[in-house]
């Protein structure tokens, strides 16, 4: 009589229990993961949209692993040449029409890249979405005929990062980035990240269209295309060299 008093109280138990638990941090982790691999090179298009005026600008990305990118901008003709690197903490910029290699300063992380509404450190993620913030699941969303988690992001006391509050959207199943909402520290909304077109690219299926619009300025976008991507490519750390930057191609 006692044991199977023992297995009713197991069953109802269990049965209260969650069927399992979401390892936030590594969700975080893998979505971020798809659009990197441990390496790519890859070919975008970045198009910068004001209320009176378009442009458009192509480069070429390199990637290893979080801590080396190098991005080299291939058009049009007036920006062409130039070079972005960012080795473990440090971004740099070769701008060949002057002759001139700049050191970026962490100060300088939250300005505008190429005069885009990407900051400098959007576009070579000096802070991580993984080690930098703590992660907490808000629930459960559906977006674009997705479920998805909603996930909010804080960053540790310790971390030198631009952000003071970020929302995250990813899909269940597929682990895709969707949407992102970006907050400063007083928790005004500065810009929102919206993430479509899902598509084959390589091994994986990603997003191929990134649109960052800021809250308060109306009539602004930034929309990035993915135009080819490859990853798990072989490369090596002294490929991300200053001394490489003035010889990419």
């Amino acid at each position: 009589m006692k044991t199977h008093l023992f297995v009713i109280l197991f069953l109802f138990v269990a049965g209260a229990l969650p069927a399992q638990t979401v390892d936030i941090k590594d969700l975080v982790r893998r979505a971020d993961e798809k659009f990197r691999g441990s390496s790519s090179i890859g070919e975008f298009t970045m198009t910068i949209q004001r209320p009176s005026w378009e442009r458009t600008i192509s480069m070429k990305n390199w990637t290893l692993g979080t801590e080396y990118s190098l991005i080299l901008i291939t058009a049009p003709a007036k920006e062409k040449g130039q070079v972005f690197l960012k080795r473990r903490n440090e971004m740099w910029n070769w701008v060949p029409s002057i002759n001139r290699m700049i050191k970026i300063p962490p100060s300088m992380m939250m300005q505008s890249w190429m005069g885009s509404d990407f900051t400098n450190d959007d576009l070579v993620q000096e802070s991580s979405l993984v080690k930098d913030y703590e992660h907490r699941l808000l629930g459960e969303e559906k977006l674009e005929g997705y479920d998805c988690y909603k996930i909010e992001l804080v960053p540790n006391e310790e971390a030198a990062v631009v952000w003071g509050k970020i929302f995250m959207w990813i899909s269940k199943d597929e682990l895709l980035w969707l949407k992102a909402e970006f907050y400063d520290e007083d928790d005004f909304l500065v810009n929102t990240e919206i993430l479509t077109d899902i598509k084959q690219m390589d091994d994986r299926v990603i997003p191929t269209r990134m649109e960052m619009i800021p809250a308060e300025k109306e009539g602004h976008k930034t929309i990035m295309t993915f135009d080819k991507m490859d990853f798990e490519v072989p490369l090596e750390e002294s490929f991300f060299s200053i001394q490489n930057m003035k010889r990419v191609k």
